[in-house]
């Protein structure tokens, strides 16, 4: 089968004189997607992010975590080593997340009402959801 343009097939590329080829690079970026909408995706993720609402304590659970505050609070310069787990709020959104840290107490404010790790976390007492250690085997077994 021949066409009317067969004869056009075996050229060799025509290369101009006054402008230099394109590099492949550049030739593929005149074809990337534009983004109109900059920043839409990001505010779709954002608003499919899930985060815990925060558990409140019954006045037991309450009860519990100040015995166990005023035992650290004495305990305090053997610097025990404690698990807490914690709500830390959302900073875009209500709700937030629960934490486990793990390790040394570093003191106890109380006038800010910060629990203080070793390793500079600070943890606000009224986000405190539990509190564990050895240091309170015997407090568990007491009852």
């Amino acid at each position: 089968m021949t066409g009317p343009y067969d004869d056009l097939l075996d050229l060799p590329h025509p290369t101009s004189t006054k402008h230099p080829r394109m590099p492949l690079s550049d030739r593929a970026a005149q074809f990337s997607p534009f983004a109109a909408l900059s920043g839409h995706g990001a505010a779709i993720a954002e608003t499919a992010r899930l985060t815990d609402r925060r558990i409140a304590l019954d006045e037991d659970a309450k009860a519990e975590l100040d015995r166990k505050q005023k035992l650290l609070l004495a305990l305090i310069a053997e610097q025990p080593e404690i698990t807490v787990t914690w709500f830390q709020p959302d900073e875009k959104k209500e709700g937030g997340r629960y934490i486990t840290t793990t390790g040394r107490l570093k003191r106890i404010d109380e006038a800010r009402r910060i629990l203080q790790m070793a390793d500079r976390t600070a943890i606000p007492l009224e986000d405190i959801l539990a509190i564990e250690g050895d240091c309170f085997r015997w407090l568990d077994g007491a009852e």
